[in-house]
């Protein structure tokens, strides 16, 4: 997730445009300029000159609010091709109905009877193939930075990794439902 560095108040038009693409921004403010007006909890200031490690605590502190904020949900093709971050990750029949209700409930849990169901429409496997087939479709969604968390006595919950301070992913902690 890229933060957008604007000098203000020069670039205010592409600030605006920025913003209704709800991209990420950080306003460097020009010596004398008054402080602007901040609506958007994906936008932030700092005056200028400005020391590097500030600049870098308010780009991180914006990535963490993009993630809390983001509205991209995965997508999943008839062709079970899945989609999420800017990759993409092809999966086999049942994993992909498996993952178009995990899809569907997407950050809410789903039961395993349910999941059971959509995985195999003909008749429930048995508990291991289950346990199994989320364990596959875990590793092959980590790429896409994606993660299913397991819900004990409720069944499964598919969210986003957040990115973490090293440029890498770590799984954000499942919501209680």
């Amino acid at each position: 997730m890229d933060v957008v560095l604007l000098r203000w108040p020069i670039e205010e038009p592409r600030r605006q445009h920025l913003g209704e693409q709800g991209r990420t921004r950080l306003l460097l403010v020009e010596a004398g300029a008054p402080a602007p007006r901040c609506d958007d909890c994906l936008e932030d200031w700092i005056r200028v000159p400005a020391d590097e490690a500030d600049v870098r605590a308010r780009v991180d502190a914006l990535s963490r609010r993009h993630l809390r904020h983001r509205v991209e949900r995965p997508d999943l093709d008839p062709d079970g091709l899945l989609r999420f971050g800017g990759g993409w990750v092809s999966l086999p029949p049942v994993e992909a109905r498996l993952m178009g209700a995990l899809i569907d409930r997407y950050e809410t849990v789903v039961s395993r009877e349910q999941l059971a169901r959509t995985g195999w429409p003909k008749g429930a496997p048995g508990r291991n193939a289950l346990d199994v087939h989320v364990l596959r479709l875990r590793r092959r969604i980590a790429p896409v930075s994606l993660s299913i968390k397991t819900v004990r006595s409720r069944g499964y919950l598919l969210e986003a990794m957040a990115a973490n301070a090293s440029g890498g992913y770590a799984e954000r902690e499942a919501r209680e439902a």
